[in-house]
């Protein structure tokens, strides 16, 4: 959630008192009345997790978070009880456990690179691509993005690449 998204939040929570709803709004004025120095057809985007390392961070420190955010994902949801009879498909948790995954750095090609690896018959294993890898890939490739950054005056700040010990997936 952006800044301005947790300001205006907490201006219209009922339960700010009346000193923090000034505070904020005081914040989110100065936020509002900032100008775009950026020169026309500058056009930048940044994935949702690009703040947590940083725009210094090296490929290794992006590598780190993004295998915990897989830990994460593949433990502490695994168990979630469902509150629903409707449940959201994470291609992530959802994966066979036998499924391991190789998160690294690579800065001589300015890439970071998930290897999926233990991937069953009934998924392709060595022998194909089944939807279900598929999703998992774009999935992997949506979170490797989530820390990247691109656009015409800077370019991205890494290349994301997924792949299996026998084939590239996504590149």
């Amino acid at each position: 959630m952006s800044r301005v998204a947790h300001l205006r939040a907490l201006i219209e929570h009922p339960g700010t008192g009346a000193d923090e709803r000034a505070a904020a709004q005081r914040m989110l004025d100065r936020i509002m009345s900032k100008p775009d120095v950026r020169a026309a057809g500058d056009e930048r985007s940044y994935g949702p997790r690009y703040t947590r390392v940083g725009k210094h961070a090296d490929l290794e420190s992006i590598a780190e978070l993004i295998r915990d955010d897989i830990a994460f994902v593949r433990v502490v949801f695994a168990d979630a009880p469902q509150t629903s009879e409707l449940r959201v498909a994470d291609a992530i948790r959802d994966a066979p456990a036998e499924i391991t995954y190789s998160v690294v750095g690579l800065p001589q090609e300015n890439s970071i690179e998930i290897t999926i690896e233990g991937v069953p018959a009934e998924w392709g294993g060595a022998e194909g691509v089944s939807p279900q890898l598929r999703q998992l890939a774009d999935e992997l490739v949506d979170l490797l993005n989530s820390y990247n950054h691109e656009g015409a005056a800077i370019g991205r700040r890494f290349f994301a690449r997924v792949r299996t010990p026998h084939e590239t997936l996504v590149w």
